[in-house]
């Protein structure tokens, strides 16, 4: 089960992204699978240029659904190394490891074809308004314990914040890909990367603390302030 409950399919897992936490025995939530069955971890199939779908159909490796899921996946294995550097059961490992988990449900969908949509299943394999609608009350809540920096920060205070902001402009990433991919009418995925980034700046700032270094401390060639570029 998810952090909030949600369950998660292994075999959507193993579809999506084309390698097999049950060939190491271990399920989609990482334990060791009771069974000695052995799954291979290679197929032989894409060997074509092509990768499978989510129940079913084949596309070539670079259509842009599948690059979005690419810059999904390289996000979540970022968050993994952001959340590596966490208190193990503290509020920040938590919150991360229901994100790398939300992960699997966004790109179970993307990699789904239009014809087969109905089959997907709410906040298991296709992502909700509730899921956007909790990253907006974690940004929400992080807001309300410090005040946000008003100019652009310079990343790398921690390894921990620097570790987020690169996962944020990976997330970035996938939202810009999404736009070019088929997009279903009603589809979330749009709106999570976009809440997923935000709130992904937001942790990072949160985990700076008061040690946030913005770009007004620099200095333009010269030696003349400069405050050139800021929004």
């Amino acid at each position: 089960m998810g952090v909030h409950g949600r369950s998660h399919d292994p075999n959507s897992l193993r579809r999506v992204v084309g390698f097999s936490l049950l060939a190491r025995g271990f399920s989609a939530t990482g334990s060791r699978l009771a069974c000695g069955a052995v799954v291979k971890i290679y197929t032989r199939k894409g060997d074509d240029g092509t990768t499978g779908l989510y129940y079913g159909g084949r596309v070539r490796k670079d259509s842009p659904a599948i690059e979005v899921n690419g810059d999904v996946d390289e996000a979540q294995a970022v968050l993994g190394l952001a959340r590596a550097e966490a208190e193990p059961g503290s509020e920040l490992d938590g919150l991360l490891l229901d994100l790398e988990r939300d992960l699997w449900v966004l790109m179970a969908e993307v990699a789904t074809a239009p014809e087969n949509r109905p089959k997907l299943v709410e906040a298991a394999s296709l992502v909700t308004d509730e899921m956007v609608s909790a990253l907006e009350r974690h940004i929400d809540e992080l807001n309300e314990r410090f005040e946000m920096p008003k100019e652009f920060v310079v990343p790398g205070q921690n390894r921990v914040s620097a570790t987020l902001d690169v996962a944020r402009t990976v997330v970035r990433r996938a939202e810009r890909g999404f736009t070019s991919a088929s997009v279903a009418p009603g589809s979330q995925v749009g709106p999570y990367l976009n809440r997923l980034s935000d709130l992904l700046w937001t942790v990072a700032r949160w985990q700076e603390g008061e040690h946030i270094v913005s770009r007004s401390l620099g200095h333009a060639p010269g030696g003349a302030d400069s405050d050139a570029g800021a929004a």
